[in-house]
């Protein structure tokens, strides 16, 4: 009988991991206490008892680390989108119910941290480069779903539309849920119950 072993992290991979989130740690500290256009990546080494050069291999700039966990996001929405549907999704009302649990994947991973999820909604809320940079995230996102939704039967406008909606599901809870991840998670789902109460009629 086979069983799912989950791979050993090695020294090396643990200390690096290690490296990594202690850069992260050290520079959301100092982006609360000091405001992130005025804090250097030089700062953010010297209190990570790290060189330079070490922040550099791990992160391009001090933007980077605010986005730290683009990648986490990207894989719980694959993830989520791993899962096929019963059958085509062809109309409006199918691509919505589909959507939602894929919404819900990024939410959920959002709530897995919710200390760092609340520095980053603060950062991103208080420096327009952020935003627009947290706003091209979201539309990425935006695009992948159309994608979904066309790949299992969904036609292009209608993929469109669902895809638009979802992302309007998404900007209403990250507006009314602040940085309470948790409650991003909650009225992602109360969004999504208006809209397709509101399809449904």
């Amino acid at each position: 009988m086979s069983t799912n072993r989950v791979p050993v992290e090695s020294l090396r991979d643990r200390k690096r991991r290690q490296t990594r989130e202690r850069i992260i740690e050290t520079a959301f500290e100092l982006f609360m206490e000091r405001g992130f256009d005025v804090v250097t990546v030089d700062e953010i080494a010297h209190r990570a008892e790290i060189g330079r050069t070490t922040f550099f291999r791990y992160f391009g700039d001090k933007q980077e680390v605010v986005f730290s966990t683009e990648d986490d996001f990207l894989r719980a929405l694959m993830a989520a989108m791993r899962d096929e549907p019963a059958e085509p999704l062809r109309d409006l009302a199918q691509a919505l119910a589909a959507s939602r649990p894929l919404l819900l994947a990024i939410c959920a991973e959002a709530a897995r941290n919710p200390a760092h999820y609340a520095v980053y909604h603060h950062l991103v809320k208080q420096h327009p480069e952020l935003e627009d940079r947290h706003t091209r995230k979201t539309r990425h996102y935006a695009d992948l779903l159309e994608k979904h939704l066309i790949d299992h039967g969904t036609p292009p406008a209608t993929a469109v539309l669902a895809a638009q909606l979802t992302l309007a599901c998404y900007q209403a809870a990250w507006r009314r849920g602040n940085h309470d991840a948790t409650a991003v998670l909650r009225e992602a789902n109360n969004a999504f119950d208006l809209l397709l109460g509101a399809t449904a009629a």
